[in-house]
């Protein structure tokens, strides 16, 4: 399993999470609200209140995941963090290989 961090801005949160899971991409988005990002964008130090996305895919999902979550992202550079899962309960990895199957 990979969880996939991703922010957003707050009006385009439900549309990406529901292109993911439609998609088959990811098993699960969960939308957390009310983030704020401070980070240098051309130049400037911006502070911006974000929706972060907390997206879960099996690992052999990875790279479709990553590719959907591209083209569906309105930042020109989006935050795509991938993390490695230690430890899954072994019925939610199952579902989730099965919420990503073709």
């Amino acid at each position: 399993m990979r969880v996939i961090l991703s922010s957003c801005p707050p009006d385009k949160a439900e549309a990406i999470a529901t292109a993911l899971v439609e998609r088959r991409v990811a098993a699960c988005v969960s939308v957390l609200p009310g983030a704020i990002s401070t980070y240098r964008w051309q130049g400037a130090v911006q502070r911006d209140t974000e929706h972060l996305l907390l997206i879960k895919v099996p690992a052999e999902g990875l790279a479709r995941c990553i590719e959907v979550l591209s083209e569906v992202h309105p930042y020109e550079v989006p935050e795509i963090l991938a993390l490695p899962v230690d430890h899954a309960n072994a019925s939610y990895a199952d579902w989730a290989r099965q919420m990503v199957a073709d």
